[in-house]
């Protein structure tokens, strides 16, 4: 913690003021290492990259959890700026490629479980007080460090000459961190824990790999045996010429070409690795997996891993996901709340807005069904009971 907080100070002491820039040299005249500036370290980041790119039911996790957090909509407590607020939501740029809000919140949900930290900006024409879009900045180039105080957010940027500016209008920043702690105040991944499981899955897999290259791609051994003294005179052309007819033979295969094979003398012919077992990695294969379907806590058939004989989802598993993407919304809401009021803000509105999120439901429309059912016939039981009571 003291050397957490020896780094915030000479993070304060150097940061720049007025749009300034401050190059890595200065950083390194006080000890201090670039990359610790940011929330994670550059090659974690990268490490968690190449995690979503290797592992596929990693990358499939995080966006069945993105898809689940479901919609919202976005309420005014004006109600002559909702219409507006509505067109907003639905047609604002984000980015080069992408448009609405909920795109917005997807990319920006998507940076915070991958890193444990997201930052967008408002675009904005401060001259005209026009919004032109929003857009989610690349955290491996942006910074968030505290100000005069520990709840004072000052923003910094990694410009194209490989310095760091000052934000000129930090309060058309948006930044969230993901499980934030006092150790660890930038936040964590979602993925924090993984690559040392990961690594040991992906070497199963090139294992898995290697032993079919081994038994299932099929090799041959020929041997040649001289049965007398006259054929050892000639044995090593003999060699040759039956090695050269060999591969003929097998490369007029693989041109879909049927060649025999004829050779003079005793020749013997063998697969090699025909005799060997592929090892069964089922077990611990399904253990590494558990491990990351436990971190990421997506149910198992969301992933396709099909691990018990029903594939409907139980009551627990349910609640146990609403419960994580409870936690996901609760760090987008602030968000989307201080975009939308700062839009209003632009357009001369007053007023504060709320986010309205549309429900959660993870189970069959029959079992809510039934439970309604139930839900009514005992409240019609209590209300009978109430009454020969009362007679």
């Amino acid at each position: 913690m003291n050397i957490i907080k020896k780094l915030f100070s000479q993070s304060r002491e150097l940061a720049p003021m007025n749009g300034t820039a401050v190059s890595s040299a200065r950083f390194a005249e006080k000890g201090v290492n670039l990359l610790t500036l940011q929330p994670g370290g550059l090659n974690e980041r990268q490490l968690y990259d190449n995690l979503r790119y290797s592992v596929p039911v990693v990358d499939a996790a995080l966006q069945k959890i993105i898809r689940l957090t479901g919609g919202y909509r976005v309420v005014c407590s004006e109600k002559r700026w909702q219409a507006v607020m509505d067109d907003f939501a639905e047609n604002v740029p984000v980015g080069t490629g992408g448009k609405s809000l909920y795109s917005f919140t997807d990319a920006f949900l998507d940076s915070l479980l991958t890193y444990g930290a997201a930052a967008g900006e408002i675009i904005a024409d401060t001259s005209n007080g026009e919004v032109l879009g929003l857009a989610v900045n690349n955290i491996n180039r942006f910074c968030c460090r505290p100000g005069a105080n520990p709840c004072d957010r000052r923003y910094f940027t990694l410009g194209d000459d490989e310095e760091w500016h000052a934000v000129q209008n930090p309060q058309l920043v948006v930044y969230g961190a993901l499980n934030p702690t006092a150790k660890y105040p930038e936040g964590q991944s979602l993925l924090r824990g993984l690559p040392c499981i990961s690594a040991v899955l992906m070497r199963v897999y090139q294992c898995i790999g290697q032993n079919f290259d081994r038994v299932g791609n099929v090799r041959y051994a020929v041997t040649y045996k001289p049965s007398d003294s006259g054929e050892m005179a000639f044995a090593k052309e003999r060699a040759q010429q039956i090695a050269k007819e060999w591969s003929e033979g097998m490369n007029a295969m693989r041109c879909g070409e049927v060649r025999d094979f004829v050779a003079v003398g005793d020749v013997d012919i063998k697969v090699i690795g025909a005799d060997n077992q592929v090892i069964d990695t089922d077990i611990p294969v399904r253990q590494l997996l558990e491990q990351i379907v436990a971190k990421l806590s997506v149910p198992p058939f969301l992933l396709g891993l099909t691990w018990s004989s029903t594939e409907r989802m139980s009551s627990q598993q349910a609640d146990i996901l609403t419960s994580e993407l409870e936690y996901y919304r609760r760090q987008l809401t602030p968000v989307i709340r201080q975009i939308c009021e700062t839009y209003l803000a632009f357009l001369g509105g007053g007023g504060r807005v709320s986010v309205e999120w549309d429900n959660i439901n993870l189970q069959d429309e029959a079992v809510l069904a039934q439970a309604r059912l139930h839900n009514a016939q005992a409240a019609k039981i209590e209300q009978e009971l109430d009454l020969m009571r009362n007679a």
